[in-house]
């Protein structure tokens, strides 16, 4: 039986069924969940076929990394946090879900890469004549000298995806203070302080001492 095939699909399937859940789901904390669940299966397809710096790279990146950003733009979003927190607790089953899924995944994977070292056939880098040269290596010199259009490419696509996700969410609230800058930089001495000329005002007599006697 071909383990790593089998393994392959299940993989496959659990990307697949996570990311209909991201778009599915209603709850944005859940999708959170099931796009980390869909990241980390991503990465276990990409370790199991022996580009293990792409599987780290994955994880490092856009579970700890990008997920950070997803998350703020949740709270970014006028959603009633309090409510949601009160009701922590209706979010443990998918988290529990989510938790046993990668556990299982990460079981298999290491089950897998115990009983064979190539499971998709000979490392890449030694096919191309990369002797012993490791994959790390052989994937930055391909990325910076053959690759070098699409990477760049794909660096500019990634930048206005930025951009354009900023001015999405950039929006004026009613009741909500801002800044700006521009006026900051531009201030002056003179707006910030303003001489107001006022009369001066009649001394105030002393009261009488009620113990003085009267002429």
């Amino acid at each position: 039986m071909d383990y790593p095939l089998l393994a392959f699909y299940a993989f496959a399937a659990a990307t697949v069924m996570s990311a209909v859940a991201v778009i599915s789901v209603r709850n944005p904390v859940q999708a959170a969940l099931f796009l980390v669940l869909t990241f980390f299966t991503v990465a276990c397809t990409w370790i199991l076929a022996g580009a293990e710096f792409l599987g780290i790279a994955l994880v490092l990146v856009y579970v700890g990394a990008v997920m950070v950003l997803f998350l703020f733009v949740v709270m970014m979003l006028d959603i009633d946090v309090a409510k949601m927190r009160e009701g922590y607790v209706r979010y443990l089953p998918v988290g529990l879900i989510v938790a046993v899924a990668m556990l299982v995944e990460m079981l298999v994977l290491i089950g897998i890469r115990a009983r064979t070292s190539t499971p998709f056939g000979e490392n890449v880098a030694m096919a191309t004549g990369g002797g012993d040269v490791p994959n790390t290596t052989w994937l930055a010199r391909s990325l910076f000298t053959d690759f070098l259009l699409p990477f760049e490419v794909a660096a500019v696509i990634l930048t206005i995806a930025v951009i354009a996700a900023v001015m999405l969410t950039l929006r004026r609230r009613v009741g909500a203070k801002h800044q700006d800058p521009a006026a900051q930089s531009r201030v002056r001495p003179g707006d910030r302080l303003r001489m107001v000329k006022m009369a001066s005002a009649q001394p105030i007599p002393p009261a009488a001492d009620p113990q003085e006697p009267t002429p």
